[in-house]
């Protein structure tokens, strides 16, 4: 007999190490994404780009630093240039994970044909040593005339995995599925 999958399209199924809870909130969050981007919200990727951007110029003072045409006691004041650059460049990466990004694991834009200006941004949060996986939606501009509530829910990742590891993809893809529908009909609602 075949068994019914509730899942949009048949492929291997997602495992995880139960007795890891990175492991698990990595694959939760990779649904997530899935999922949210599935319901048409396109995936905005400029943040990722400006922290790449960054690193990007951190190696590349590292590597300026270390192969420099002089020695050490000719290029002293040059390597304490490349020393202070090389720390300002990592406060500043430091401070858009810290203040822009926080747990977001997805920030969209809006979807195509939409009259809301802003896109969301979805974070997740799975403390050590717990099962409550917390799932966030919230818009991307909280100052936009758009904006409106967010909306979270917190579960047991229990019931979302089978004692394999294997994610239970139609309950869990319900379930994030509703709250994207319910941040939208908040929405819906505040006007």
């Amino acid at each position: 007999m075949a068994s019914t999958n509730q899942t949009p399209t048949k492929k291997n199924p997602k495992k995880a190490n139960l007795l890891d809870h990175h492991s698990i909130k990595n694959l939760l969050d990779e649904s997530v994404t899935e999922i949210v981007t599935s319901k048409g919200y396109p995936e905005d990727v400029r943040l990722s780009n400006v922290r790449l951007l960054i690193g990007t110029i951190i190696i590349a003072i590292a590597l300026v630093a270390q192969f420099y045409k002089k020695e050490f006691p000719a290029n002293r004041d040059f390597l304490i240039g490349c020393i202070v650059l090389y720390i300002l460049f990592n406060v500043i990466l430091q401070l858009i994970i810290h203040t822009k990004e926080k747990n977001a694991i997805l920030f969209t834009y809006p979807p195509e044909g939409s009259f809301n200006s802003t896109g969301l941004i979805v974070s997740s949060k799975l403390p050590r040593f717990s099962d409550k996986y917390t799932l966030t939606v919230e818009t991307a501009d909280p100052k936009s005339i758009s904006a409106k509530p967010k909306v979270e829910f917190t579960k047991s990742v229990t019931q979302w995995f089978t004692m394999d590891g294997v994610l239970v993809e139609g309950l869990f893809w319900k379930d994030v599925e509703a709250l994207v529908n319910n941040y939208a009909k908040e929405h819906k609602k505040s006007k």
